[in-house]
């Protein structure tokens, strides 16, 4: 073990503010397990864009209090060099209910007040759109959420919020971690006790306005659906339950294993409404007492996961893709009117949403990967009138209330639209039939390949490499008729090869355009030893066929497009 390491080890310890991450090193530092303390303080989390997150833990590669003072300072610094204002406008705080969130709040705002900027911390855990929307509500220069969303119960993070209440993009995201390493030794950095007269209460009425504007986001006021809710342990129920009560949503049923904070997250293996069995529990409560409709919040209430009655006895699950245009479908119809208007997705969603504007004649946009990207898309178009954006992986955000995935009013919304089409006698699932007979049956899976360790990554590498030097003329029998390179910037008619520019920023991430309609994306995941695969597939409904038939053509049509990818890509 190198002594540059240890010396560095040490130097970290001593720095440590908290004395169960310094006692947790100091005994790493006296273990023999030179692997554990190369990884806790050989590396380091890196701020990214929205911030950090990691496993809780001693050293610079884990969460804990002096990563957390270290960066704020940081944050301090980069705010007063670049926004107006900054220390009296001030940084709004909040955190979630998870294992940390509230010290490492707490010294984040010490650390912003000992440099001289006002803070408005809440004093009770807070979902993430709610801090979000607080941020512009207050005029506030930046917001910090300290919230690890649907990681495991041994993870947290801090996610920053522009002034604009949007989460950060570049040139911010990088020019803060610059500001976080020119940060030394904590000793450096101001810490005032709590309570201190910059750091204030958020004021009572954001909630208030919160719920006004949300509210003002309905196109329907049926009411009548019998609703069972989960927050996942999380901390979306209190806010939760008063948009939907407000809305006139009263027959609702929290699943009461799941009601309240629980940084244990003890009901489910993963605390991530997408994943096996984490539904099992309000499915269940909702069988029982014959619910119309199930609505799930991640834990920190800004995602959405939707289930219905299949009509034969069953229930089934709405994947990201299908709860999205069946919003934007409904909104675009029942909403205010006029061409105007904007609604946008990220390029690894599904192609459907982009039929259904062009039918409503409205604009339409597609970003990166990333809710960010959404949001600034929208801030970015003053032009247009921003009436929802969606990613495929549960996040929705309706009208501009919030700047971010919002599972609070994506939740009303859905609920009002389920009560709009059971006062007609149909279901969400009809509405969804209807999008697939006019625009054709839009099926979306994603697939992920773990290739762990540096030979994994040399792996990743190499398939994206082979992918854009060889790409694949055609796949499972269908012409791929388009190239888009988004880390060139390039797209490529592989018949022509007549090329074009993406306007987007630069990504490693390759899409292939199929002659039929359907589409692969590749892409290396920026978190995990992962390369992703997005797969789509369209098929038409011929007149007067029913439904299912399409839908089997187009599940076949996927599976084999599925096999015949990930066959070329990564090898049988």
């Amino acid at each position: 073990m190198s002594t540059d390491l240890r010396s560095f080890a040490r130097r970290w310890i001593d720095d440590d503010p908290d004395p169960v991450t310094r006692a947790a090193g100091e005994a790493l530092l006296a273990s023999t397990d030179e692997r554990a303390l190369a990884d806790h303080f050989g590396a380091r989390l890196e701020f990214g864009t929205a911030g950090l997150r990691g496993e809780l833990g001693p050293g610079p590669n884990r969460m804990n209090r002096a990563i957390v003072r270290r960066v704020t300072a940081g944050l301090a610094e980069y705010l007063l060099a670049h926004v107006r204002d900054a220390a009296s406008r001030g940084v709004v705080i909040g955190f979630d209910g998870r294992h940390g969130s509230r010290p490492f709040a707490e010294d984040a705002a010490a650390v912003l007040a000992g440099r001289g900027l006002v803070v408005h911390l809440f004093d009770d855990v807070v979902p993430t759109p709610f801090l979000a929307h607080t941020v512009g509500h207050l005029g506030a220069a930046a917001g910090v959420m300290v919230t690890a969303s649907h990681n495991p119960p041994r993870d947290n993070g801090y996610k920053v919020f522009w002034e604009n209440g949007a989460q950060i993009i570049p040139p911010h995201d990088a020019g803060i971690a610059d500001a976080v390493d020119r940060v030394q030794a904590l000793a450096g950095v101001a810490v005032p006790a709590l309570p201190h007269a910059n750091v204030r209460p958020v004021p009572a009425g954001a909630e208030a306005a919160y719920l006004a504007k949300v509210a003002a986001l309905r196109v329907h006021r049926e009411t009548g659906v019998r609703v069972v809710y989960t927050p996942m342990h999380g901390v979306g129920r209190r806010l939760c339950e008063r948009v939907l009560r407000a809305a006139g949503h009263t027959d609702l049923h929290v699943v009461p294993e799941q009601a309240d904070p629980d940084p244990d997250f003890p009901t489910v293996k993963f605390p991530n409404p997408e994943e096996p069995g984490a539904l099992d529990l309000a499915l269940a409560l909702a069988r029982r007492i014959g619910a119309d409709l199930l609505v799930a919040n991640d834990p920190d209430g800004d995602r959405l996961a939707v289930a219905v009655p299949d009509g034969a006895g069953g229930w089934r699950a709405l994947d990201g893709n299908q709860v999205g245009v069946l919003l934007a479908e409904d909104l675009l119809t029942h909403g205010a009117g006029g061409p105007e208007r904007l609604v946008a997705t990220t390029i690894v969603s599904s192609r459907l949403l982009s039929r259904i504007a062009a039918a409503h004649g409205v604009g339409y946009g597609e970003t990166l990967t990333g809710f960010k990207w959404i949001a600034n898309l929208a801030l970015d178009r003053p032009d247009r009138r921003f009436v929802m954006g969606y990613e495929e992986a549960l996040g929705y955000t309706v009208g501009d209330v919030v700047r971010d995935k919002d599972g609070l009013s994506a939740a009303q919304a859905f609920c009002d639209l389920a009560a709009w089409c059971k006062a007609r006698g149909e279901t969400v699932l009809d509405r969804l039939a209807a999008l697939y007979r006019q625009h054709g049956v839009h099926l979306t899976r994603q697939k992920s390949v773990t290739l762990p360790g540096a030979e994994g990554a040399g792996r990743i590498r190499a398939i994206m490499a082979r992918l854009r030097a060889e790409p694949p003329h055609d796949l499972a029998d269908v012409a791929v008729a388009r190239l888009s390179d988004f880390r060139e910037g390039v797209a490529r008619d592989l018949a022509s090869g007549a090329t074009a520019p993406i306007d987007l920023p630069r990504s490693d991430v390759l899409a292939f355009d199929l002659a039929d309609g359907g589409r692969v994306l590749a892409r290396p995941s920026g978190t995990e030893p992962k390369i992703k695969f997005y797969f789509e597939v369209r098929e038409p409904v011929v007149e007067g066929e029913p439904l299912e038939a399409a839908e089997a053509r187009a599940r076949l049509a996927l599976s084999r497009l599925e096999a015949a990818f990930v066959a070329r890509a990564v090898g049988a």
